[in-house]
């Protein structure tokens, strides 16, 4: 991959799915790109592509829970656009790592933290975030942790 920042990529990708006039593409990118803004402005700092990836990660997230609502009520053309930005963000994420690597990460900062119970919990997931986000589901990953440190 380039130098350039996940940012500045988006923002390029906004600029190419308007010359294409890529409308659904384009509304998810300008969506995505409001998103950061407002996280920025909130809180008056400029994101870096940790920053970013947590605010996909959030739109990913909200968008999940969004389809299983929409098919609860039966409006599948509401999920089916859903699931189309959830495609769409997700070109933006990290690879998503196997179950066995995220095994051996959490093995990893459960040695480097000295872990070994539950309080230990939060210890672990500092040393873990960097690492994993945006390439895995931190709630899983949570429960593999707790599954590890309980008695």
């Amino acid at each position: 991959m380039s130098d350039q920042s996940l940012k500045e990529r988006i923002a390029e990708d906004i600029k190419s799915a308007m010359r294409a006039k890529e409308k659904e593409r384009l509304g998810t990118l300008r969506l995505v790109g409001a998103a950061i803004k407002q996280r920025e402005v909130d809180e008056r700092i400029a994101l870096d592509d940790s920053g970013v990836l947590a605010v996909l990660e959030k739109m990913l997230k909200q968008r999940r829970d969004s389809i299983e609502q929409f098919r609860k009520a039966g409006r599948d053309d509401l999920a089916d656009k859903e699931a189309a930005e959830i495609a769409i963000i997700g070109d933006y994420m990290p690879a998503a790592l196997g179950d066995a690597e995220i095994d051996a990460l959490i093995d990893e900062a459960i040695q480097s933290t000295g872990a070994s119970s539950m309080k230990d919990m939060g210890g672990v997931m500092g040393v873990l975030r960097p690492k994993i986000q945006g390439r895995a589901d931190m709630g899983t990953v949570s429960a593999r942790i707790k599954a590890r440190l309980a008695p």
